[in-house]
């Protein structure tokens, strides 16, 4: 907590950055966020990434200290789980909305145990075109996330764009008789031949189901 305070604190002097601006970036008052750097209160994680947002700061990485309790004494085994946090992006003119936003825009984040290669970001998946009737199905409401930096092969569930069309499209990439299509895990839908018309924008490597 100390740690974050300097670090919020040294960064409000370097960018000349008052109480009042800051708590107006967070859409709160002034004296809640003197609570907090007065240590008066103490922020969520999820306040604190906000803050540093506001500020033009990456994200905190979280770590968790597991201690095993043992017969003898014995020096603890630190065990770490990170977690990563990505913006939550829309479908319809995606190549702009990840454009970079002012870090106080109020943008939407999720977090995962997936350390990503390149700039990740969720997409919500709407409609049943990758709906299977069995084996591998990704359903309207689950979230997934999608990785630019990982390759493209055949096999691979990618977010692709049309140069023509401003709305990108959650497909398998497969390939036939030498072709690559983008193919719909939903049978009841067509596959879509991929040219150099078309550019993959991601691989998916997370799916989840929120309830």
């Amino acid at each position: 907590m100390d740690k974050w305070i300097a670090l919020v604190r040294a960064n409000m002097k370097d960018r000349k950055v008052t109480q009042g601006e800051l708590a107006e970036r967070l859409g709160m008052s002034q004296g809640g966020v003197g609570h907090w750097l007065n240590k008066r209160r103490v922020p969520s994680l999820e306040d604190m990434n906000r803050v540093l947002e506001a500020l033009g700061l990456g994200d905190l990485e979280v770590v968790q200290e597991v201690r095993e309790r043992r017969a003898e004494p014995a020096l603890p085994t630190p065990r770490h789980a990170a977690f990563f946090r990505y913006p939550v992006n829309e479908w319809r003119g995606l190549c702009e909305a990840r454009e970079e936003r002012p870090a106080y825009a109020g943008a939407r984040y999720e977090t995962t145990d997936y350390h990503a290669r390149g700039d990740a970001f969720w997409l919500p998946v709407t409609g049943d075109a990758m709906t299977a009737p069995s084996g591998l199905s990704i359903g309207a409401g689950m979230m997934i996330l999608v990785d630019p930096a990982v390759s493209a092969g055949p096999g691979k569930l990618v977010v692709a764009q049309w140069a023509d069309n401003p709305h990108a499209t959650f497909r398998q990439l497969r390939e036939e008789s030498g072709q690559l299509y983008l193919v719909p895990l939903n049978p009841t839908y067509p596959k879509q031949l991929f040219t150099e018309a078309c550019r993959i924008l991601g691989v998916v490597v997370q799916a989840m189901a929120r309830f």
